[in-house]
């Protein structure tokens, strides 16, 4: 079993056993649970740590642990909080868009699944599928670098901007570590080019579909997201010219590689188009290069950043090691040229000061070991896998009117079209009782969407034998 697995199986044991127990009576020693369940010390004290933290049990140095006390029984003041109905609704005449925010699209990839239900909708790798052991060797080491607990640049760390510089610069070395700054994660890195390139009220241009984190974080911004069709070859150039023409925009914002939620790459040609088009409008294109370590074994050679091919600072380069590693490695990075970068470096002080520099440390122990290397080879490989198991079961399980239209290289969705007239909510609601968690279309699309869709996972699932359980759940829903 999978160590978090194993600490959350733990921790629920011992949980229920509580009433056994008065209050303050010393509980079986750690020694004593090793050998009454089988498993680690270290699963024992993270169990016990769990438990701690919920107020259950009170743990003292060399004397063992103990049922906590009963909480207090006073009464909570209940109070009357109906005044911040009004006070967060008033907006004022000038105001262009309203304040409220809508992040449940993203919440439903952040939350964990109840239990029982396979997870298709998830937006990071299973644990099974994480460095996890890298990770903890390199937290380890960064936290033994003599200042690793001091005060880092406001930009990040010198060298891992260097690191991100190789990594977006690609062997021409087009991008200069001065050019970077740190962030903590792709979604901030996101929220600060969209605050630093557009005023609230303006337009910014996004493909369409997209990431529904992007259109979130455009509206809590005050932005009007404007939609610009994409097909498997990315994002249709012609309509992205008339699309700046129109609206006046001075923003679009891409993913040029493994596009969610349909896996598209650019085409070469459109590449080249995209850059001029925005050139000519005088427009910022902010690159979200979120899939680059996510290539599948058989993707083959991958294109270079747009920000690798842009000498005149058009280009502003998002990316992270976050959806590679794990969720909570939040270290990414942005990279611009010219006047931009010191505006984009104000807003980054301004939101957090920086980055925090453990963090950091850990991030430049990781992608400087072997194991980084090999974790890379070893995900490009299971996610091919996990991708054609996914494919084979939604052809053969699903009705013929569900169509996937392109087969991503890289990534972890495959994005599915449903026969007109699906509901798609119904359908993602029934799935969910059916025991599978998928993902509607609609949230996508920042304007209507021209048909039905679910987005599937195959990343987040536990594994193959799971991914084939969940597509056959779904089908269930389907014919319920």
């Amino acid at each position: 079993m999978h160590e978090r697995s194993s600490v959350a199986e733990l921790a629920g044991i011992l949980r229920g056993e509580l009433n056994r127990y008065s209050h303050g009576e010393k509980l079986p020693s750690s020694r004593a649970l090793v050998e009454r369940f089988r498993v680690s010390p270290v699963t024992v004290t993270r169990a016990l740590g769990a438990l701690a933290a919920e107020g259950l049990i009170v743990t003292r140095p060399g004397a063992g642990s103990f049922r906590a006390a009963p909480p207090p029984t006073g009464n909570r003041p209940t109070g009357d909080t109906s005044w911040q109905e009004v006070a967060l609704s008033a907006e004022t005449a000038d105001e262009p868009v309203p304040r409220s925010v809508d992040a449940s699209a993203v919440l439903a990839t952040l939350a964990a699944p109840p239990p029982g239900v396979i997870e298709l909708n998830g937006g990071y790798l299973h644990p099974s599928l994480q460095p996890e052991r890298a990770l903890a060797a390199a937290l380890a080491r960064a936290g033994r670098r003599p200042g690793a607990w001091g005060r880092p640049p406001v930009e990040g760390l010198g060298e891992l901007r260097a690191w991100f510089a190789r990594e977006i610069g690609g062997p021409a070395g087009t991008v200069a570590a001065s050019d970077v700054l740190i962030t903590s994660g792709g979604q901030n890195a996101l929220t600060a080019a969209l605050r630093a390139l557009a005023p609230p009220g303006a337009p910014i241009l996004v493909e369409s579909p997209t990431y529904p984190g992007l259109l979130a974080a455009a509206r809590a911004a005050g932005l009007r997201p404007v939609p610009v069709p994409a097909d498997t070859a990315g994002v249709r150039t012609d309509l992205l010219a008339q699309a700046f023409r129109a609206s006046g925009a001075r923003v679009f914002v891409c993913q040029p590689l493994f596009a969610n939620p349909h896996g598209a790459v650019l085409s070469p040609e459109r590449r080249a188009e995209v850059l001029r088009v925005a050139r000519e409008a005088g427009a910022f294109v902010i690159e979200d290069d979120f899939a680059r370590r996510l290539a599948h074994e058989d993707a083959g050679p991958l294109p270079a950043a747009l920000a690798a091919d842009d000498p005149d600072g058009v280009v502003i380069h998002v990316c992270s090691l976050t959806k590679a590693a794990s969720p909570s490695l939040r270290v990414g990075a942005l990279a611009a040229r010219g006047p931009v970068l010191q505006r984009l470096r104000a807003i980054q002080v301004v939101d957090q000061f920086f980055v925090s520099r453990p963090l950091q440390e850990a991030a430049l122990e990781l992608v400087g070991s072997p194991a980084w290397a090999r974790h890379l080879r070893t995900i490009a490989a299971e996610l091919r896998t996990r991708r054609e198991t996914l494919l084979t079961a939604v052809r053969r399980e699903l009705p013929e009117p569900a169509e996937v239209r392109h087969a991503p290289a890289g990534g972890y969705h495959v994005w599915l079209r449903l026969p007109d007239g699906t509901d798609e909510a119904a359908l993602t609601a029934t799935a969910l009782r059916a025991g599978v968690a998928v993902a509607p279309g609609r949230p996508y699309f920042p304007a209507e969407p021209p048909a039905p869709h679910l987005r599937l996972s195959f990343a987040s699932a536990a594994g193959p034998t799971e991914l084939v359980e969940g597509v056959r759940r779904l089908r269930t829903a389907w014919g319920g």
